[in-house]
């Protein structure tokens, strides 16, 4: 465990306020007599993150109102219905693993019927058949939730990718940004939840 801090929550919030304002951590370190390392190490490239897409929530918003009106509605009905999708999607990956969940523990207490001495009786076949059939629907019922996994871990994949073809092997900002995509799925199931 790191040592205490010895900035207050307070100061670090100023810091970041600072941060995202533009100013750099080199500037910021002597106000607060620390040094520039620990604002380095405590932020990152998450205030760099916060002002780009601040300034890409900004863009968007002055190319909607730069649609006719006609077209801005049609913009913000795509916009609601792609919010639901993403909802939807998440809440079915959800149930879906808990589905998955159920039915396993479920296919797990039916293989305790097995005999073992004998597990070719009439019995433990049918066991085997309810077990294979309970776990199959489980395989299903994972799948949506799996591929949201995936997605994302693609997506990951090829931000660092392109960090590494930009800089040659993958640097901090790379993994800040993954780090944060994670964090970013993480956060819209916990809202699902």
């Amino acid at each position: 465990m790191g040592r205490k801090s010895v900035l207050s929550e307070k100061q670090w919030a100023e810091i970041e306020r600072r941060l995202i304002a533009g100013e750099g951590a080199r500037a910021i370190a002597p106000d607060f007599k620390i040094n520039e390392s620990a604002i380095r190490k405590r932020f990152g490239t998450q205030p760099k993150q916060i002002k780009d897409i601040a300034n890409q929530v900004l863009a968007a918003e002055q190319a909607f109102k730069a649609l006719p009106i006609k077209a801005q509605i049609t913009a913000q009905g795509l916009i609601d219905d792609l919010r639901a999708v993403s909802l939807h999607l998440a809440g079915a990956a959800k149930y879906g693993s808990a589905t998955a969940h159920r039915l396993s523990g479920i296919a797990h207490g039916k293989a305790q019927e097995i005999d073992d001495a004998a597990p070719m009786t009439e019995q433990s076949m049918e066991s085997l058949k309810g077990i294979a059939v309970l776990t199959r629907m489980a395989n299903e019922s994972s799948q949506i939730g799996l591929n949201l996994l995936n997605a994302n871990k693609d997506r990951i994949k090829r931000i660092e990718d392109a960090a590494e073809q930009d800089t040659g092997d993958s640097d901090a900002d790379a993994r800040a940004e993954a780090i944060a995509l994670r964090l970013e799925a993480s956060i819209a199931t916990a809202k699902t939840s």
